[in-house]
């Protein structure tokens, strides 16, 4: 799971062609809707000839499943159709991660994700899930968003002007949103999916989600038992952490873990940029720095960044994992001087990706002392990683609502195929711990296949990896419990 912000690119005007035409019947009650397939337009930077190919298309679907007869909102979706259509399998919906990764650039510009045996086989379905680039996005104020209070709280009028903060920011974004801005939760989601499949005329579809994709691929098993042909898990986020402290320390851990993995290559390393260098003494030494903004963003040299955005560029670069250039920036960064600019306030609106996350976790914090706690039980636990990405998922919501979603312990029942989970014992953002908990919550219907090296995501991380879960989607070949595939040194 990660945590980004991205401004939106502009709004973006899907094509509508007579070809491909399918109807969706919202409700008992309603018009049938109607989704028109036209080849995708290359939008920014994007490569013509690797866009070639893809379709788009947009469904108009309830804001609120609860309420199918209220306001619709489009939602973008798109596909590629099998390279070798004698041979057809199905559909493979792929779940994007996040929240707020676009399934639609997935497939546009990104299919090579998938391997050629999997883009022979099966039209490959994705979609901007709702209130994320395409479908109705999250936006707020840019100025606002921008000036959102730290999540490393020194005191209670720190929690209180955050909490307050929270509330502003809900209220700017769901002017600037729309009756969407409630209903962008995992529940919803699960129910656009399935409006997918009926509207693409399938009684099954096969899925494949990925980080945050993983929890909205678990609750449509849940959900729709018999309408799953086979489900893929990959890098696993747990929806059943029932509390903050829990939540945090299960994903504070990886992090630490990483880091550690990493620390090991450079002790080996001769090519390593801080080779027989003491990296835990540079590194806690950047973090004070960053704390008296003396340290310039790797990414705008001239503007300070802090403590807590340095651990999250940080935690970025073990997502490959990228060791090399972890090292050559800590390398730069310790040898830097203070930076003397600032960052441009930003105007306009932008996507808050991280709007959902708080429509699915209740993981509520009575006061500053409690998360004080906290953040001191993560130091001691993971000196390092101290200030875990995820404290924003955290403070983001404090002072908010229930969640519409919730998290619980998943009750799948009826598959007609186990669940597949693959995970890498070294992630750092979804731990192989996730992964563990969410197959015993499983229970006979899940299988944990191990990847045995590093990084955020383990489809494409060794041939072995790939052709098992190829195997899976394509035939349903479930491996045996216990299966593992061996590391493959990351190159980066």
């Amino acid at each position: 799971m990660k945590f980004t912000r991205r401004a939106l690119a502009g709004g973006v005007a899907l094509g509508v062609a007579t070809a491909g035409l399918v109807t969706l019947p919202v409700s008992a009650t309603t018009t049938r809707t109607q989704i028109q397939w036209s080849d995708c337009k290359p939008e920014g930077k994007d490569d013509p000839v690797v866009v070639q190919g893809s379709q788009c298309a947009t469904l108009q679907l309830p804001v609120d499943w609860r309420h199918p007869d209220g306001p619709t909102f489009g939602l973008a979706i798109a596909r590629r159709t099998a390279k070798s259509p004698s041979e057809r399998v199905g559909v493979l919906v792929f779940g994007p991660g996040g929240p707020g990764d676009s399934g639609v650039d997935r497939i546009k510009t990104g299919i090579s994700r998938f391997s050629p045996a999997l883009q022979d086989r099966f039209d490959i379905v994705s979609f901007d899930p709702r209130g994320i680039a395409r479908s109705n996005p999250v936006l707020c104020s840019a100025a606002l968003l921008s000036q959102q209070p730290s999540p490393l709280m020194k005191s209670q009028a720190d929690f209180d002007a955050t909490v307050r903060y929270n509330h502003t920011l809900a209220t700017d974004c769901r002017k600037n949103t729309g009756p969407l801005y409630d209903h962008i939760d995992t529940w919803q989601t699960v129910r656009d999916v399935d409006a997918i499949r009926k509207a693409l005329g399938e009684s099954q579809i096969s899925f494949h989600g990925s980080s945050y994709g993983t929890v909205l691929g678990a609750q449509y098993a849940e959900t729709y038992p018999s309408r799953t042909r086979a489900l893929v898990l990959e890098s696993v986020l747990d929806h059943s952490s029932p509390t903050a402290r829990s939540f945090l320390d299960g994903q504070a851990a990886p992090v630490q873990d990483s880091f550690d993995e990493f620390l090991k290559w450079c002790d080996q390393a001769t090519d390593c940029a801080l080779h027989g260098r003491d990296v835990h003494a540079l590194w806690d030494g950047l973090l004070k720095r960053a704390d008296q903004g003396e340290v310039p963003d790797p990414r705008q040299p001239n503007v300070a960044i802090s403590a807590f955005n340095l651990s999250f560029a940080v935690f970025r670069l073990l997502y490959d994992p990228e060791w090399r250039k972890l090292a050559d920036t800590l390398k730069t960064l310790d040898e830097s001087e203070p930076p003397t600019g600032q960052a441009p306030g930003p105007t306009g609106l932008v996507n808050n990706t991280l709007a959902p996350f708080c429509q699915d976790w209740n993981l509520q914090v009575r006061d500053y002392d409690e998360f004080a706690g906290l953040v001191a039980r993560i130091g001691r636990n993971n000196p390092d990683m101290r200030y875990p990405g995820q404290l924003l998922a955290v403070t983001n919501c404090l002072g908010g609502p229930t969640a519409n979603n919730p998290q619980h312990r998943l009750k799948v029942r009826n598959l007609q195929t186990p669940v597949l989970l693959a995970n890498a014992i070294h992630d750092p953002a979804t731990g192989y711990n996730f992964a563990q908990s969410v197959t015993r919550q499983l229970g006979k219907y899940g299988v944990l296949l191990t990847y045995e090296g590093w990084g955020h995501g383990s489809y494409n991380s060794s041939p072995c990896m790939q052709s098992t879960i190829d195997d899976y989607l394509i035939a349903r070949e479930v491996p045996n419990r216990g299966t593992s595939c061996a590391a493959v040194p990351p190159v980066g």
